[in-house]
This record gives C-alpha cells, structure tokens and sequence, in this order.
C-alpha cells in the first residue's frame, strides 16, 4: 500500500498532479541549469508549493464568474527513518490515501443581484479524507477509482465529497494529463444553506425567489481535465477546467433557477518542487 499525501485545495480550480521526472531524462532535451538540477527522491521531506488564478461561478449556482486565486500545496514524501515513510518510492498503482480540504469562501447577498434579501454564508472549511485505487494499465496510462468526504464548518455545516473516475496519460517525460468524470454530494445541512431558501428570506426578496427546503444527496454531475509540464526540473506549469451541472434538489433550487445549473472552471498555476 502506497500512501501519497496531497492537499488541493479545491475551492479554486487547482489539483496538483503527483509525478517524478529525473534529471536523466532532461537531459535528452537539454539540461538544465545547475541551479535548477532534479530533487533526488532520496529526500526525507518533499513538497511542491505554488499558486494559481482562474475563473470560476462567484457562488454556487450563480450565471456570473469571478477571478480566483488559490494555493498549490503537495507533500511528496514524508520520511522519519525508522518511523515512518509516507509517499516514497518510484510504484504506482494500488491502495492510495490522503487528506482532502476544501474552502468556500464568504457569500455576500448584496453583492449579487438574484441574492439579494437572502441571508449571508459565512466562509465554509471542510476537511477529511480521500481514498484511491490506482491500476496501471501500460507504460503510459493508468487509471483510478476514488472518493473524497470531508466534514464542513464554519458557515455550512455537514458531510461533502466526491467521487470519480480518473484516467492518467504520461504522454511526455516532462507531460502529464489527467481527467475524468465525477459526482459531488452533500449532507442535508449543507445543501439547506447553500441552495435552501427559508420562508422569511422569500418574503425578503419580494416572492422573487419562493421558500425551498432540498434533502442531502448527490449534487451535481460533470467531468474535470488537468494537465503539468516539467518546463525545468522541479519546477510546473499546470492548468485545469472542469464543467459541473447540478442534478436533483440541487437543480430545483430557487437559487440555481435563477442562475445558471451550468458551472464551468479554468485556470493556471505555477509550481516548484523542494526538498531536504
């Protein structure tokens, strides 16, 4: 059982795409600078910061979209000698497990026009786990089977998470492309805040949007596409876009009928690899 640990922090756009490309394999397409030479996988401790800008809906189910920023967060390897050895090693394919977060950031009613007369949502962090199995198919495919849940607190309360298909292309040394369907869910608590609409909200926003009360389940269905390239050794250009429909009573919502059941996500981000 390998167990990679991955941090992505999913409210804005940006997965980060684990692999390892030795400096051997640049050199085929020239080397690189001396400054900018292969981590060794050797290290005790490896992790890849970065950030990114994107697009993506200003809330759930809203029809505009607003300019994101977000962290790019991956712990590679973890090594105690003797203790423990998290992430380590060349394998792929198997059991996988790592901690999954998410951050939904403050929803302003006033800022929106089909929002106005509901009441605010404070900032949502949810935390949890995320579980995997990888088969590898060839030299250059593999595919996975995973699902996430994290707990949520702060303006929403409740379960989230996702599940999915991922498939895996090393097209280059340096290229690596993922992508794949996904369903997202959520607990009843949460959907009741997001797209829940009380009787006395509805007669805030003048009877334009009417008092709904949705149950927990799945939330929407869509597929999501990822890419990283190696342009010098340890350090990434990636990009992501994922589309999203909501399904169920999350598409009933007052809310997302006045918006857009639509969602779309694009972005960019840059990333460096470090180690000791």
């Amino acid at each position: 059982m390998r167990i990679p640990v991955s941090l992505v922090a999913n409210a804005a756009v940006f997965a980060v795409l684990s692999t390892s490309v030795g400096a051997a394999e640049f050199d085929r397409y020239g080397g690189a600078a001396p400054d900018l030479v292969a981590i060794q996988p050797a290290s005790d401790f490896a992790f890849v910061l970065g950030v990114g800008i994107g697009t993506a809906p200003v809330y759930e189910g809203a029809a505009e979209y607003g300019v994101t920023f977000s962290p790019i967060i991956e712990v590679q390897r973890f090594r105690i000698p003797g203790l423990i050895d998290i992430g380590g090693g060349e394998d792929v394919g198997g059991l996988s497990f790592a901690p999954s977060f998410s951050i939904a950031s403050k929803r302003v009613s006033a800022e929106h026009t089909a929002l106005v007369g509901l009441n605010d949502v404070e900032a949502t962090y949810a935390l949890g786990a995320r579980i995997g199995y990888e088969l590898v198919l060839n030299d250059v495919l593999r595919g996975e089977l995973y699902g996430a849940a994290r707990y949520a607190v702060g303006g929403a309360e409740g379960f989230i998470g996702e599940a999915g298909v991922d498939i895996t292309a090393k097209l280059t040394p340096q290229l690596e492309v993922v992508g794949g369907p996904l369903i997202s869910f959520a607990s009843e608590n949460y959907m009741d805040t997001y797209f829940g609409v009380t009787a006395g909200e509805a007669a805030a926003t003048g009877g334009r949007l009417g008092a709904y009360n949705p149950n927990g389940g799945v939330k929407s269905v869509g597929v999501q596409l990822a890419a990283r390239y190696e342009i010098v050794p340890d350090t990434f250009l990636s990009a992501k876009g994922s589309y999203s429909g909501f399904v169920g009573d999350a598409l009933a919502s007052p809310i997302v009928t006045s918006g857009s059941q639509h969602q779309f996500t694009a972005g960019l981000g840059l990333a460096r690899r470090f180690a000791f």
